[in-house]
């Protein structure tokens, strides 16, 4: 039977964030809110009193500064512990947060802000602040930078303790005036400007209210999966609104968060804090779960046998479990054996404590996903956009079906439009587009459905599973549909090595491919190969790995239709990165931009 979600709760939420969060500071004033890492490497605890005195004085630092209800303030920062105090502080305040990622380039760092008209800029430290000096002209309305770790100047550029010292002043002044703007913030008031980091032309404002963060973290409250004793590990960018939602479902729950934005620390760091569950981008799972096949291949002998096994008997002792079917006694016990063998050591690489991994920002591939619910690791999948503040799909832990999204947040509406494009209404839907009317009524129709660009379908009970996006499916010169999303997962779920692949092919006769390798999962690939202390670059030119790479090509084409399947391929040198501008900060491929990058290199695929 599906899951089904109570809808009454859209009635009687809390007005706004403000209110949410002092709400959830007196309710749970002792317990731990926060846990951050020091340059000491230890972690640090904090508890929701402690960072509500701490918001108290940078929202009052804020207001001495002059700001006004929904005027914009931005953050240029990774993920830290500042940052949300910092959001929560502005919020507080009744601004509006403006999010700009940390890696993003001077030019656009100048237009996010200038667009956006921020007064006051938080920057993570030097570097940040350059990029605003560099570009001061085209900078009118910032009237103070506050930097967390950076060099304060005592004019434009002041520390975060400074501000915080102007705030205590400033509240001693003016006693109750944090509690009278909670009060006075409307639901439908702005409370985060989220540019969207789009494949071409400038990057889009998206308005998103507090009645929108409200709802998403009242919304999974209501699904009782999480609750005040629950740890997250939180690394996801905070300039993205997966990092944002997840936020807003803490205030909603109460549960800790241990935050650190470093992501070569992950792995590292889930083993010392030891969370219940982390919210992540597929491509983590991708390079965990090639990590931990690539190393049994490495071992080899028995070890492998038995980890082969032990996958094989928990593969059947899952169909078993989803068809409700009896477990014979006999794989039971080899469950049980293999439980203690190989799937509690796999557990153990993620803390030993998860309950529950949520994926979202891309596809999931679902024998992936099945691959870690084996290891006793659920992934619960969800789906959403910006534009409807993150969250509007999610899987639950008793109601898991792989290769869907689950079921649309209660409170949520979904249909399917022309061309079975996804549809969605609901609380959490934008207000429309900075400056950009045209662009916002193509996004919002008349009756106040998002139109998402994403095609997908809808099965018996309500779950939906996304097909492609519309823009990305192309067609062959042979007239046939090709969607390249579910190519490039199959390739993923079958080669542990694989960082990237990226299917072209539109108005061509046959699809092809670009290729990247995983820099980490291919070192000890290497010394298996003899090409032990080799460079990347010498390690996927060589012979071997062509090889390597062309065998999995053609175990991918054995589970495409004829039309589909990837007649030549390419390996590139290096591989796709954030800094190139070839990945999204969430770590997706912007298709265009590698197209246009090597279309030379795609077009002598056809000679």
């Amino acid at each position: 039977m599906p899951i089904t979600y109570d809808t009454s709760f859209v009635d009687t939420m809390l007005p706004n964030t403000a209110v949410q969060f002092w709400d959830r500071v007196a309710k749970s004033a002792d317990r731990e809110a926060f846990r951050y890492p020091t340059k000491a490497e230890t972690w640090e605890s904090v508890t929701w009193a402690q960072a509500g005195e701490l918001v108290s004085k940078l929202s009052g630092g804020l207001l001495a500064l002059g700001l006004q209800p929904e005027m914009r303030v931005g953050i240029t920062s990774g993920t830290r512990y500042e940052w949300l105090l910092a959001d929560l502080a502005i919020g507080c305040a009744a601004g509006a947060t403006t999010t700009v990622y940390p890696t993003t380039n001077e030019e656009d760092t100048a237009y996010i802000l200038a667009d956006s008209e921020c007064r006051v800029v938080f920057a993570e430290d030097d570097e940040q602040i350059a990029k605003l000096r560099n570009r001061k002209s085209e900078l009118p309305y910032v009237a103070k930078v506050v930097t967390f770790d950076g060099t304060a100047d005592g004019d434009w550029v002041i520390s975060l303790e400074e501000l915080a010292a102007l705030g205590e002043a400033h509240l001693a002044a003016n006693p109750g005036l944090l509690e009278q703007k909670a009060a006075e913030i409307r639901p439908d008031q702005l409370a985060t400007l989220v540019y969207t980091s789009g494949t071409t032309g400038r990057p889009k404002g998206v308005r998103l209210r507090h009645s929108s963060w409200v709802y998403e973290g009242t919304a999974i409250a209501s699904m009782n999966i999480l609750s005040e004793d629950d740890l997250q590990f939180l690394w996801l960018p905070m300039a993205h609104v997966f990092g944002k939602v997840l936020m807003s479902t803490q205030m909603a729950c109460g549960f800790a968060t241990a935050i650190d934005g470093r992501v070569d620390k992950i792995v590292d760091n889930l083993a010392v804090v030891q969370p219940t569950f982390m919210g992540a981008a597929p491509r983590i799972f991708e390079k965990a779960y090639g990590r931990i096949v690539t190393m049994q291949e490495a071992e080899g002998g028995l070890k492998e046998k038995i980890f082969n096994k032990a996958f094989e008997v928990g593969r059947e002792y899952e169909r078993r479990k989803a068809a409700g079917e009896k477990i014979p006694a006999g794989l039971n016990f080899q469950h049980n054996l293999f439980d203690k063998l190989v799937y509690s050591k796999i557990r153990a690489r993620f803390g030993g404590r998860v309950r529950f991994f949520i994926s979202g920002a891309a596809a999931l591939n679902s024998d992936i996903a099945q691959f870690f619910n084996v290891a006793g690791i659920q992934i619960l999948e969800g789906y959403g956009l910006t534009e409807v503040s993150a969250g509007a799909f999610v899987n639950h832990p008793d109601h898991n079906k792989f290769g869907t999204v689950g079921l649309p947040f209660p409170g949520t509406q979904v249909k399917l439009g022309d061309g079975d494009e996804v549809l969605i209404k609901g609380p959490g839907v934008m207000e429309g587009y900075h400056n950009l009317p045209e662009e916002t009524s193509k996004a919002l129709d008349a009756d106040g459905w998002f139109h998402t660009g994403d095609k997908g379908s809808l099965d018996e009970d309500g779950l939906l599973t996304i097909t492609g996006r519309i823009k990305e499916l192309f067609k062959t010169s042979g007239g046939k549909y090709v969607a390249p999303p579910a190519i490039e997962a199959k390739f993923k779920a079958v080669c542990p090595y694989a960082s990237q692949f990226m299917v072209f092919g539109e108005g061509r006769q046959y699809c092809v491919a670009l290729v990247t390798l995983d820099p980490d999962a291919i070192q000890p690939w290497a010394e298996e190969n003899g090409l032990s202390g080799k460079s990347y670059t010498e390690i996927v030119n060589s012979p071997q790995a062509q090889e390597m790479v062309e065998g999995y090509v053609k175990e991918t084409n054995a589970q495409l239709n004829r039309w589909e399947t990837i007649k030549k391929w390419r390996l590139l040198d290096h591989d796709l990165t954030i800094e190139s501008g070839e990945l999204t900060p969430s770590m997706k491929v912007k298709r265009n931009v590698v197209q246009a990058n090597y279309q030379d290199l795609l077009d002598s695929m056809y000679d």
